[in-house]
Order: structure tokens, then sequence, then C-alpha cells
């Protein structure tokens, strides 16, 4: 398992390295930029914020600098991400940090909240194939992924946050409510994951209950509840950890729509922000920081395929 982490963090310098010059590319190919503004800025000074980040020399060049940084210091090798074009006295590194925390907490528990109830109910729709049951967790895994968060959100805090006020519907402090203020956003965000992992939980324990090596341990006489848990959950769960690796790492790099809506100061919604405003470096800063993630979330899945099915050791 080390020589396999290994390797995938060689790989991963030169693939982190490609993504970089492939958003900073697209970054320049988009029409406007970090000072064009609707109140146009006079010509000399525009000419000094550009010649300030570099955005004066041609693109290669500004690549270059942002990859390795000028004279005065500076570059992505160096671990600078280099200052916001957008936020005042401000660099990319403390922007990501301020919003990091919350998206995190988001992401882990939705994604918590989704693998023990839709891993629970998947499994509860294998053993009851065809059954009321079996129809009923279908039902609420196509309705959660129809459903946006976007629609999910707002009708849940009315409901629970304005009409029952059982929790605060938007906002993030730590006075009144603590952690209160994030169940909300946790259960809107969890819920198209619910409906994935209880799908997918479903289809692998059905085929697990019918492979031999269950008709061999029922063969034995183990009760049944050994059957299931001990020999027919270790092997369904193989695709759900194959999911949760990168979905995970989307949803702690922040989701644009929840921090929206419940207003959370997460890194979702700062991307879009800088994005919107042209930010390259902040814009870099959080794409790096997903890919990152990505990259990471892959190698902890492949770690745990290997520690749940021996079978791939191997390689």
């Amino acid at each position: 398992m080390l020589a396999l982490a290994v390797r995938r963090l060689l790989v991963a310098i030169p693939t982190l390295l490609a993504i970089v010059a492939a958003a900073f590319l697209l970054m320049k190919a988009a029409p406007g930029g970090p000072f064009t503004l609707e109140r146009q800025l006079p010509p000399e000074i525009e000419q000094r914020m550009q010649a300030k980040f570099g955005l004066d020399l041609p693109v290669g060049q500004q690549l270059a600098r942002y990859l390795f940084g000028s004279e005065e210091g500076g570059g992505l090798i160096r671990g600078d991400f280099g200052p916001s074009m957008t936020y005042k006295d401000k660099n990319v590194i403390e922007i990501i940090a301020e919003g990091a925390p919350t998206s995190a907490l988001l992401g882990l528990g939705a994604m918590a909240l989704a693998l023990v109830v839709g891993g629970g109910l998947g499994v509860m729709a294998a053993l009851r194939q065809n059954k009321v049951q079996d129809y009923a967790v279908m039902a609420l895994a196509i309705a959660g992924v129809c459903l946006p968060p976007l629609v999910i959100g707002p009708l849940m805090q009315l409901f629970f946050g304005i009409q029952l006020e059982w929790f605060p519907s938007q906002g993030l402090y730590r006075d009144e409510y603590g952690l209160a203020y994030l169940v909300l956003p946790i259960v809107t965000l969890s819920l198209p994951l619910i409906a994935i992992v209880s799908r997918l939980m479903r289809a692998s324990m059905i085929e697990a209950m019918r492979s031999n090596a269950i008709r061999t341990a029922r063969a034995k006489g183990l009760p049944e509840a050994a059957v299931i848990w001990r020999h027919a959950l270790p092997i369904a769960i193989l695709p759900v950890v194959s999911y949760v690796g990168p979905a995970l790492a989307g949803v702690m790099a922040g989701s644009f729509v929840i921090e929206t809506v419940y207003q959370l100061p997460g890194i979702g919604k700062q991307f879009v922000y800088a994005a919107q405003q042209r930010d390259y470096t902040l814009v870099m800063g959080v794409v790096l920081i997903y890919s990152f993630l990505i990259i990471f979330m892959n190698l902890a899945a492949d770690i745990m395929y290997r520690v749940l099915d021996p079978r791939t050791r191997t390689a």
C-alpha cells in the first residue's frame, strides 16, 4: 500500500500542474478581467494595476510567473498562491482558510449522514427485495435524485426554520444555537447523496447475497445476521467506497447552492464570486484545492478497497 501511495503522489504532481495550466488558460480566454468594472477606471490607473499583478505580460509569462514566481518572490511551487485581485489586503490562502472549515463541516457531515442513512436503507431494500420496503426506498431515492437542493433548501427553511422554529433558517453563529445552524444545510446537502448511496448499496447487496461465497456461508450453518454483516456487507460496500472518494471531495470543496441558500461563508460561494469578478489567483487556488482533494480521496478510496477486498492487493 505504501508503494501505491508513493506512485499516486508522484503522478499527482504533473497532474496538478496540468490542471493549473488548463484552468489558467481557460480563465484568460474568458472575456473581461479583474479590473473590468461597470465604472471604467482611468487608463493610467488600470495600467498600474495590471503591471502590479503582471497582467500586462504575455500569457506564457503570466503562467510562468504564477507557477515559479518572480524576483520579488512568490510562486505556486513555493506554496504561495498569490494575493487576491478583488479582496483588499488579503491573499488567497487567507480567503480559502476562512471558508474551508464551514465547507469541510458541511461535506463531512453530509457524507456521514448519507453513509449511515443511505447505506441502511439500501441494505433494507436489498433484504426485502420486491416488497413494500424496497419500493418505498427506491421511490425516495428517485425523489432525492430528481429534487435539487435549490428547491429542497427553501422548503426546509420555511417549514423547519420559520413555521416550526426548530432550527435557525440561515447564517452561521455560535451564540444561541451553536452547531444547530448546520443541521438544515447538512440535511439538504445529504439528500442527493443518500439517494445515490441507497441505490448503490441496494444493487451491490443484492448481487452479494446471490454470490457463491454467501451460499457457502449459509451451507455451513452460519446465522443469517453473521452472513449479512460479516460476509455480505464487506463485499457490497465496495461500490459505495468507490463513489464516496470523489463525492466527498466535491462536497468538501463547497456547494454554492447550499451556501447561498443558507448564507454560509464557504469555499463554493467564494469560488463563484471570484469567477464572476475574474479573480484569477483565487479561482486558481480553489481549483487547485479541489483537484488535490479529488486525488487524495481517490487514493484513500483505493486503499480502503484493498483493505476490504484482499483480491486487489496483488497489483
